[in-house]
């Protein structure tokens, strides 16, 4: 009898493994357990280039937004949720599907915190900032620059008008979430001095907070121990909230 129980036991292990394994594989997803009194944790990833509408090639790695939206409706949904944590390393990617993930991070009402790791580039920016505290790491960065275009371009003034309100989206959104106003953010996008056959400016881990785009330097722990405290604030919030 105890020998069945040990190994049901076993395969129940075994089976939350493979599952665990599966999600991270295939959502870059993970759910961080509440043990020993601390919080549930929804982990979440954006990684390599933030695919939209269209498949980005078979070997680049990326982050499909068609994944990421569900789930973070579902950790906003789900009461036993009580932070969500966003690594980030992305060169950027499709602008909408960027601004949709954004988005949705930004109305979540669970605290949220984002770390930028190797970099958070482009379209990566409203993303690292969409969350409601921000860190990267010392040798993390960021570059900002204008609206680029792939595939076919029609020249003529329209377009160059379509593109210059999907750049002030972009500006706009970053300077609302974030201590950098709109005209400084305009103005590292469009400084020609810094990027080889690029207008643009690219901020390492110190000068993106000194700049207010991202709120401090730090790492896993700190991102994790300020997620926390940010929980527990909030419950003694909710707390007091109630005994009145």
């Amino acid at each position: 009898m105890e020998y069945d129980l040990n190994n049901n036991q076993e395969e129940q292990i075994q089976e939350k493994q493979a599952a665990e394994n599966e999600e991270i594989e295939n959502t870059g997803t993970l759910r961080l357990g509440k043990e020993k009194g601390r919080h549930n944790i929804q982990l979440i990833t954006i990684i390599g280039e933030i695919e939209g509408h269209e498949a980005v090639s078979g070997n680049v790695k990326a982050t499909k937004y068609e994944h990421l939206i569900p789930r973070l409706a579902e950790a906003e949904d789900n009461d036993d949720i009580e932070g969500i944590l966003i690594l980030l390393n992305t060169l950027g990617g499709d602008v909408e599907a960027g601004l949709a993930i954004s988005e949705m991070i930004a109305s979540l009402s669970k605290p949220t915190v984002s770390l930028v790791l190797g970099g958070s580039h482009s379209i990566g920016g409203p993303l690292a900032v969409s969350a409601d505290y921000s860190f990267i790491v010392p040798t993390g960065t960021m570059i900002v620059h204008p609206v680029r275009s792939t595939g076919m371009f029609i020249g003529v003034i329209q377009s160059y008008r379509n593109m210059e309100r999907t750049q002030d989206r972009i500006a706009k959104f970053i300077a609302d979430h974030s201590r950098i106003t709109k005209e400084r953010l305009e103005e590292l996008m469009l400084d020609s001095t810094q990027l080889v056959k690029d207008v643009g400016t690219l901020l390492e881990g110190d000068e993106a907070v000194k700049e207010g785009i991202i709120n401090e330097v730090g790492g896993i722990s700190q991102a994790l121990g300020k997620l926390h405290e940010m929980i527990e604030e909030k419950q003694n919030k909710l707390l007091m909230s109630s005994k009145i």
